[in-house]
């Protein structure tokens, strides 16, 4: 399996050099050539496989440069019923008549990023441990993939991790998982901006190929092929979970900021899975639904980035959109180009409206969208609780809104969790008066010494805080 550039970078790579790379030499993201096609006999056969079993028989199908045997065992090594609390990995369950919960925040961090992070953990130190090699990640977070990548690489032979987020922008619960890790190999940097200007700065280092190959700089970003492939995973085991049959069709509502869920979705569909559509769940932050409902993308500005109580939707520039657009266009390079280089650098935008290509977003890749408010968001919270005794976190509450806006008769619409309610207790006090229970892991990591460092909104500051801490 060979991968290219969304941007038409003529080299193509194997598996294992992009897991290490991130973003290519010409600052696009990585596919494959061609998605791997499934049938029903091949679904018939996966459907009964226990969870890390069928992550081996996916990956696989991308993978041809590691050893089948190695690989199965790293699978096995990841989803354990001891990490996620459950054999079932990502248990499915009918919260009303056609609407599915998938639980996908039962590892160690509480969010769904550990379903992919665990699993990188475990590639990026098989494949160094190979190589003889280091590596220093560079990551930005608006909340979970922060702590779900700090937790899954600590200790982790050969790896350092730099992980920048917006200062003050997530809750105080996702701030003091993060920022109470002492381990040696672990730097959190507080950016003064929000997750957009971190994400720039990521990706401003990623594109300054002398200081990457200097300090080997790797990502765990969604911009990462690896990460958004793991996540595949758990849309056939929510459809298995879902249907009876390998026929039936399924509809699946994600919560959305910058689109690496939800496209892993699209990869699933596009190798086969019946998916009959995907529903991309935005907050107030709602660039992504603007575009799937009018064609027009359009990225805000940091100022005009709202601060929400779904804060790790805060995102107003979705850097796996490039994927999907690059799909939707036909796989054309240099239309790709045009969109996501000249237009968003000259305009900020682009304007897909009155290309023929728009409207194979909602037909022939599935694609709807929907937008909740903090009141949709209250709101839901509270009648998830009354009706189903059922609590849900802020993003998942946007899901949940966003699902019954697109409900088909006879379709079921499988909404996926994003992460447990105590992650962000302030809204559940609002919504409900009371804070929901937390794992005894974390009682009291408020007030655990924080080790983080401050900087600005600056790539050349960040590169020397990494100078100087690899040196």
């Amino acid at each position: 399996m060979n991968y290219l550039s969304t941007r038409g970078h003529p080299d193509r790579k194997r598996f294992c050099e992009i897991l290490l790379e991130g973003l290519a030499p010409d600052g696009g993201l990585y596919l494959p050539e061609q998605y791997p096609q499934i049938d029903t006999a091949t679904l018939a056969k996966w459907r009964k496989l226990p969870y890390a079993e069928l992550a081996f028989e996916i990956l696989s199908l991308y993978i041809d440069d590691i050893p089948p045997a190695d690989l199965k065992a790293i699978c096995a090594k990841t989803y354990t019923a001891e990490v996620f609390g459950t054999d079932e990995i990502v248990p499915l369950r009918e919260l009303e008549d056609g609407v599915y919960l998938e639980a996908l925040s039962n590892g160690p961090t509480l969010a769904f990023k550990d379903m992919a992070m665990q699993l990188l953990g475990n590639l990026f130190e098989y494949e160094l441990a190979r190589r003889g090699a280091e590596l220093n990640i560079l990551g930005a977070t608006s909340g979970d993939t922060g702590s779900a990548a700090e937790y899954a690489m600590r200790g982790k032979k050969g790896v350092r991790v730099f992980m920048t987020s917006p200062d003050g922008r997530m809750s105080p619960f996702q701030q003091a998982q993060m920022f109470s890790l002492q381990d040696a190999n672990i730097h959190n940097i507080a950016i003064t901006g929000v997750f957009d200007d971190c994400q720039d700065i990521v990706k401003a280092v990623s594109n300054d190929l002398a200081f990457k190959r200097k300090y080997r700089i790797g990502t765990v970003n969604s911009i990462n092929w690896a990460r958004l492939l793991a996540q595949v995973v758990y849309y056939f085991a929510g459809y298995f979970q879902a249907t009876a049959s390998n026929d039936k069709p399924v509809s699946f509502t994600v919560p959305s900021g910058n689109f690496g869920n939800v496209c892993a979705g699209h990869v699933a569909r596009s190798m086969g899975l019946p998916i009959h559509t995907l529903v991309v769940a935005t907050n107030e932050n709602d660039v992504l639904d603007e575009f799937f409902r009018t064609g027009v993308y359009r990225v805000r500005a940091a100022v005009d980035t709202h601060e929400t109580s779904s804060p790790s939707m805060d995102i107003s520039k979705a850097s796996n959109f490039e994927r999907f657009v690059f799909d939707l266009v036909g796989r054309d390079p240099a239309k790709l180009r045009k969109l996501f280089v000249d237009d968003l650098g000259l305009n900020g935008s682009f304007d897909l409206s009155a290309d023929p290509a728009f409207a194979q977003a909602a037909g022939r890749f599935g694609f709807r969208s929907g937008r909740s408010t903090h009141a949709d968001r209250l709101a839901t919270i509270r009648d998830t609780d009354k009706r189903f005794a059922t609590l849900v976190d802020p993003h998942t509450a946007d899901g949940l809104k966003a699902a019954r806006e697109q409900l088909t008769p006879g379709v079921p619409m499988v909404v996926l969790e994003t992460a447990l309610p105590i992650k962000f207790a302030a809204t559940l006090v609002e919504a409900l008066g009371e804070e929901p229970a937390r794992p005894k892991k974390f009682e009291g990591i408020e007030a655990l010494p924080k080790r983080v460092v401050k900087l600005p909104a600056d790539a050349e500051a960040v590169k020397a805080f990494i100078a100087e801490n690899c040196d």
